[in-house]
């Protein structure tokens, strides 16, 4: 845009032979135009910069929860694998009581069989 609004000056100068006050003029005007177009488009980027930043907040506050969610779940799992092994340190001395009661058993049939 700048090499075109020279290249016209240029030529507004040289060809038209155009007062150089007037093509200051107008290039001063232009300016106003770009400025006016080039502070819509920053105002256009300070909403997305907004918008991404709220995004932004909302996926760490997501994260945060997920994170608060997978601790819960991690101790979940702690409490129930606790609960597992003391079930299988009872269901293994359950089974030893009744290996030592099928042996007395055992005896006391291969006694009564002697007599």
């Amino acid at each position: 845009m700048l090499w075109a609004l020279a290249l016209a000056s240029f030529g507004a100068i040289a060809l038209l032979k155009i007062p150089f006050p007037w093509v200051i003029a107008a290039a001063a005007l232009a300016g106003c135009v770009s400025e006016k177009k080039f502070n819509e488009h920053v105002a256009s980027a300070d909403a997305a910069i907004k918008a991404a930043a709220q995004e932004a907040a909302a996926a760490k506050s997501a994260a945060d929860a997920a994170g608060a969610a997978a601790s819960s779940a991690s101790s979940a799992a702690s409490s129930a694998q606790s609960a597992a092994n003391q079930a299988l340190q009872a269901a293994k001395a359950a089974q030893a009581c009744c290996d030592a009661n099928s042996e007395k058993i055992d005896r006391a049939f291969q006694k009564s069989m002697g007599k």
